[in-house]
Formats: structure tokens, sequence, C-alpha cells
């Protein structure tokens, strides 16, 4: 399966986050999105680690709400067959939660805390390597917007991440995707990068955030 592997912070979900899952396992073609939780980014102070186990039951409850779960036959996880939860080595041998939906033609969502239960520091290559090795039959793709691409060079092992697994990368407001996408190609034409033509939501995480704080309501922005 390709499996289009979606990391982020998530605080909180929203609207834009959800028409790119949409999108992903729609028109983008993915068998299954693995959303990913991350406890803390490497790059990034803003976000503290205590945060991430209810960051993750957060996007559970998102998930499910908009993707609508079925229970398996031999335990308690609501999954599908074409996604299915594994044990995770790195883990301890635990259970990683699993939601998924088989509604409104978007079969395939997975809540995944593979990152909850890996030592920091926080890398994407080692989550998409630990993915790699719980999964051997699978094949994976980093999600990313092209604010990302853009700052991809900070980030450890990059050129290794866009050879090994590829990126599938969305647009975002003030980038220009093609030529950051030309940029790159340039310095090694091995690098896979595909680009989406995903709807751009005009919000963010941290917009939502500072509004609320202000006392604005903003359940309408929230998925």
């Amino acid at each position: 399966m390709n499996i289009a592997v979606y990391s982020g912070s998530f605080n909180p979900l929203h609207i834009g986050h959800l028409a790119i899952m949409k999108y992903l396992i729609g028109e983008g073609g993915f068998d299954c999105v693995s959303l990913i939780v991350s406890p803390k980014n490497p790059l990034k102070d803003s976000i503290s680690s205590d945060s991430g186990l209810a960051r993750y039951d957060a996007a559970v409850e998102a998930v499910n709400r908009h993707f609508p779960s079925v229970p398996s036959e031999t335990d308690n996880i609501p999954r599908t067959p074409a996604c299915p939860t594994v044990r995770h080595p790195l883990a301890g041998g635990g259970m990683s939660p699993a939601y998924h939906s088989v509604s409104d033609g978007y079969p395939k969502v997975l809540v995944d805390d593979i990152e909850l239960k890996m030592p920091a520091p926080h890398y994407t290559v080692l989550t998409l390597d630990a993915l790699r090795e719980r999964e051997p039959d699978n094949s994976f793709t980093i999600v990313m917007g092209a604010d990302n691409l853009a700052d991809i060079r900070r980030w450890k092992d990059y050129a290794r991440i866009l050879k090994e697994y590829g990126a599938a990368v969305y647009p975002r407001k003030g980038f220009d995707l093609e030529e950051i996408r030309r940029e790159l190609l340039s310095e090694d034409p091995e690098y896979r990068i595909s680009l989406l033509d995903a709807e751009m939501v005009d919000i963010s995480s941290t917009i939502i955030r500072n509004a609320i704080a202000e006392g604005q309501d903003m359940s309408r922005w929230l998925m």
C-alpha cells in the first residue's frame, strides 16, 4: 500500500487539515493516510512535548467525527483491513490505536501514536524509518506544505527523505511551489517530489489558537 504520512503538531486540527486528508485519499490516490501527532518539532520551540497525548486524543476524536470508524473483529481497536494496525517494534511491542473511515468515499484514515512512543528528538526521517520497519510491505510518502519544502534543507537527512520516501506537497499562500521543486530537482533529479492540486484553505493552527486566546469563536474552523 502507498501510505501518505501526514505529520504535525495539529494544535488544533482544522478544516484545512481535513481538506488535505480528503484529497490525499481521494484525488491524491493514496491508499491510506497516517496522521501522526508529533510530540515536538525539533525545529520549533513553541509546542510542549507534554501536550502530545492531549493533542493525540483530540485528533482521535476529530477523525472519528469526520471518518466514522469500524470495529475490528479481533480486538477493540477500530480499523479497516486495508490499513491495519500492527505491533510497533520500537514501542515495546504495544498496539498503536488506529481509527479509520469507511464513509463518504474516503475509506482509510489512521491516527498513529508512533512518535509519542519514540525517544526525542523526533526527526521525520527516523519516523519514516520506524514506519518502514514496522510495515515493510508498505511504501510511505511524507506530506508537507510548500513552506516546509522551501525549508527542507534544514531537516535531518532531507536528501534521503526525498530519495527513499518522497514528498507529496500541497500549496501554501506566498510560496511558488513549482519553482521550489525545480530548484531542488536541479540539486538532485532523483528527488521524488509530487505536487498536490489540493484546495488551499487560508487558515492555520496558530491563527486559531491566537484568536481563541482573544476570546473569538473559532469553532467553524475546527475539524
